[in-house]
Order: structure tokens, then C-alpha cells, then sequence
């Protein structure tokens, strides 16, 4: 299930979430069947993130970090990887 507070403040853009993420290095980041859709996540930090079953349909994911994330499930349509680093990410049943 979604942690709702990392959610919020993923969704006030990359140099909040990564403001956030300094701050609170060992939290896991649960953003499990979160609404992405269309969120303008361009150079965020989500290492190690389970995102599984979230709808990133048409996010700008271009410059992410996504080391190691959980995308399980998740809805990739016509979401921007351009530039992000992907290496280690989960994309099994990733529509």
C-alpha cells in the first residue's frame, strides 16, 4: 500500500522528493498502486522504490534514478525513460 506522505511529496516534483530523500535515506519508499499518471518525475531518486502496480502512464521519468525498483505490474504507457537509469529494476507483467 502506498505510504501517502512520500506520495505527496513525490508529487510536488524531483527537487522535493530528493530534498525528502536526503533527509530520510533509510526509509523504504512503498509507493505501491500509487497514481503517477502524468507526474513530472524527471531526475527523482527512486532507488530501491516498490512501485509495483503503480500507473505511471505518460510520466516524465527522463533522468530518474530507479536502481534496484519494484515496477511489477506497473503501467508504463507512454511514460519518458530517456536518460533514466534502470539498471536492477523488477518490470515483470509492466504493461
Amino acid at each position: 500500500m502506498t505510504n501517502d506522505e512520500q506520495l505527496k511529496v513525490l508529487l510536488q516534483g524531483a527537487t522535493a522528493w530528493n530534498k525528502w530523500r536526503k533527509e530520510h535515506p533509510d526509509d523504504p519508499i512503498c509507493l505501491r498502486d500509487a497514481d503517477l499518471r502524468g507526474a513530472d518525475l524527471c531526475g527523482a531518486n527512486l532507488i530501491g522504490a516498490d512501485l509495483r502496480g503503480a500507473d505511471l502512464t505518460g510520466a516524465d521519468l527522463c533522468g530518474a534514478n530507479l536502481i534496484g525498483a519494484d515496477l511489477r505490474g506497473a503501467d508504463l504507457a507512454g511514460a519518458d525513460l530517456n536518460g533514466a537509469d534502470i539498471r536492477g529494476i523488477y518490470l515483470w507483467h509492466v504493461e
